[in-house]
C-alpha cells in the first residue's frame, strides 16, 4: 500500500463532519480541493462525538490524508489519547479513517480493496447473524429458517446463555431447546455458529460445548467475559470445538498475545472497536502468519457494513462465511449498491472508494453533532 503513489498530489484535509441521516450515522470528510469522503458508522457515534471533536479530529485536520497510517498511530499519542484506549478512543478513529479511506479510492477511481492490496475475491458468503435472546427455541428457529430459505445462506449464527450472566440461560432451558432444533429443521448442510456473549465461566462453557458438538456446532464465540482470556483459554485448550473471541478488543498488543498464545481459535476483530481497516489488516497478517482464519465481528448489513467487505476481498485467511445481519433489510432509498444477498453471498462494492452512491438530497437533512 502507497497511497503517496496511488494519488500524487497532497490531499489535505479540510474538515471531519459527524452527522446523522435518517436514523444512521455518518462521517463525512472534506480536502482543501474539495474530494469528498463518507463512511456509514455505528451508532455509538452518538456518545462518542465528544472524543471525536476533541481528540481525534485534531491529529487529523490540516494534514495530508495520503499519511493516513502514520496519522493513526500519531493520535494513539497526542493529547494522552493513550489513556482512553479501547472501544472510547478507536471507534472514533475509525470513522475518520474509513471516510478518509473513501476520499483516497475515489481520488485514486479505485476501490479501498484495490487501494489497499491485491483483491482475492469479490463476493462473500456469508453467516445470517440473530442479535436476539428475547425469543422461544420456536421462534428463533422460525427466524432462521425463513431467512435461510429467502437468501440461499448456507451458515447461520445463534445466542445462547443470558449475556455475562454467570451461567444462567436467557430463559430456563432455551439453550437446550434451541441447539438440537436449530440442526432438525435447518438439517445438516447448514453451517452453525454460537454466540455465548461471556455467559459463561470455563467449567460450565466446557459443559455446554458438549452440547453443541454432539449437535455438529462449528465455532463457539465468547464463551467466557471477554476479558478473562485465561478462561477463554482455558476453554479453547479444553475443546475441540473452535472457540472464537476478539470482537471487544483493541489492543494490537493483545491480539498479537492472544493469537501467539492461542487464546482463542478463530480471531474476530470488530471494524469499528478495533480502529479501521488498517489495524485490522495488521491483525489479518499476524493470523495468517499463525495459520489462524479470521472472521470479523460485524452483525450488520449495507452500508454499514462496506468496509467490511473490503476487508474481506483482502484478507487471505478469511473463514468460511463473513457476519451478516439475519434482519430483513428494506432496500435503501438513498444510497445504492443495496447489498443484497444473493444465493448466499454478498458482492463487494466495485466503485471507487467504498463503492457507496448517496442521493445529494440527503445532506439538506442531516444534523450535525458539532
Amino acid at each position: 500500500m502507497d497511497l503517496h503513489t496511488a494519488v500524487p498530489q497532497p490531499v489535505i484535509i479540510r474538515s471531519i463532519e459527524a452527522l446523522t441521516v435518517r436514523g444512521r450515522m455518518l462521517v463525512r470528510t472534506m480536502s482543501e480541493e474539495g474530494a469528498v469522503g463518507v463512511a456509514m458508522v455505528n451508532d455509538r457515534l452518538a456518545y462518542l462525538w465528544p472524543i471525536l471533536r476533541d481528540v481525534v479530529v485534531p491529529v487529523f485536520a490540516g494534514r495530508d490524508a495520503r499519511d493516513l497510517p502514520s496519522l493513526i498511530d500519531k493520535v494513539y499519542i497526542e493529547r494522552s489519547a493513550y489513556k482512553l484506549a479501547g472501544l472510547a478512543l478507536w471507534c472514533p478513529v475509525a470513522y475518520v479513517e474509513l471516510s478518509l479511506l473513501d476520499m483516497l479510492g475515489r481520488l485514486a477511481q479505485r476501490s479501498v480493496s484495490e487501494l489497499l492490496g491485491d483483491v482475492v475475491r469479490r463476493e462473500i458468503p456469508v453467516y445470517l447473524s440473530s442479535t436476539r435472546r428475547d425469543t422461544s427455541a420456536e421462534e428463533e428457529v422460525a427466524l432462521l429458517a425463513a431467512r435461510v430459505a429467502a437468501t440461499g445462506a448456507t451458515a447461520v449464527k445463534f445466542k445462547i446463555g443470558g449475556r455475562m450472566s454467570h451461567n444462567a440461560d436467557a430463559a430456563p432451558g432455551r439453550t437446550e431447546r434451541l441447539v438440537p432444533l436449530v440442526r432438525r429443521v435447518l438439517g445438516d448442510d447448514v453451517t452453525l455458529y454460537v454466540d455465548a456473549n461471556g455467559s459463561y465461566d470455563a467449567e460450565h462453557a466446557i459443559e455446554v460445548a458438549a452440547l453443541l458438538e454432539d449437535h455438529g456446532v462449528a465455532f463457539l464465540e465468547e464463551p467466557c467475559p471477554w476479558q478473562d482470556y485465561w478462561a477463554t483459554q482455558r476453554v479453547a485448550d479444553a475443546l475441540a470445538l473452535p472457540v472464537a473471541g476478539g470482537e471487544q478488543d483493541s489492543s494490537l498488543w493483545t491480539f498479537d498475545w492472544m493469537i501467539r498464545d492461542r487464546v482463542v481459535d478463530i480471531v474476530q476483530p470488530d471494524m469499528m472497536y478495533n480502529g479501521g481497516l488498517l489495524r485490522n489488516l495488521w491483525v489479518a497478517e499476524r493470523a495468517a502468519a499463525a495459520g489462524m482464519p479470521i472472521m470479523p465481528h460485524s452483525p450488520k448489513a449495507g452500508a454499514e457494513a462496506a468496509a467490511v467487505l473490503h476487508f474481506c476481498a483482502l484478507a487471505p485467511n478469511l473463514g468460511p462465511y463473513q457476519e451478516w445481519s439475519v434482519k430483513e433489510v428494506d432496500p435503501p432509498s438513498w444510497y445504492t449498491p443495496s447489498f443484497a444477498i444473493r444465493e448466499g453471498k454478498v458482492a463487494v462494492s466495485e466503485g471507487p472508494g467504498l463503492g457507496i452512491t448517496y442521493d445529494p438530497e440527503i445532506w439538506r437533512e442531516a444534523e450535525a453533532f458539532f
